[in-house]
């Protein structure tokens, strides 16, 4: 007995839509995490315990503040497919689930848009 209409069942359509996506593209952001880490690790590490004036101007070059803003970018977007995911296993509640994962979308896109703020701000500052 297959429960895929026939529309589905000739244009190859599973009954999941769009999980092989979801799943390449939190691969791909963790893949991506991983030189992204480093790249922005070893300048944080640098200016660490320099002081202020360190810290802003490690982030005043350009280099570093693009690392920064594509490592959180690619962070938060992970954080919040790894959430989702969480989100549509385990809680079967279909109206909890759907508040919980634009709460989900919403927290993370947040963060995301406070931190190309902070960024912004700081590589732009002239010092």
């Amino acid at each position: 007995m297959s429960y895929l209409t026939d529309r589905k069942r000739v244009a190859g359509l599973g009954v999941a839509k769009n999980g092989v996506e979801h799943w390449v593209s939190q691969r791909m952001t963790a893949v991506a995490l991983i030189p992204l880490s480093l790249l922005f690790i070893f300048p944080f590490m640098g200016a660490l315990g320099s002081g202020y004036d360190a810290v802003i101007a490690t982030y005043t070059h350009p280099g570093n503040a693009l690392v920064a803003l594509m490592f959180f970018t690619v962070l938060f977007r992970h954080h919040r497919l790894g959430l989702q995911v969480v989100i549509e296993d385990y809680i079967h509640n279909h109206r909890r689930q759907v508040q919980l994962l634009i709460l989900n979308t919403l927290v993370w896109r947040a963060a995301g848009f406070t931190a190309l703020f902070a960024i912004a701000k700081i590589a732009f500052t002239a010092t």
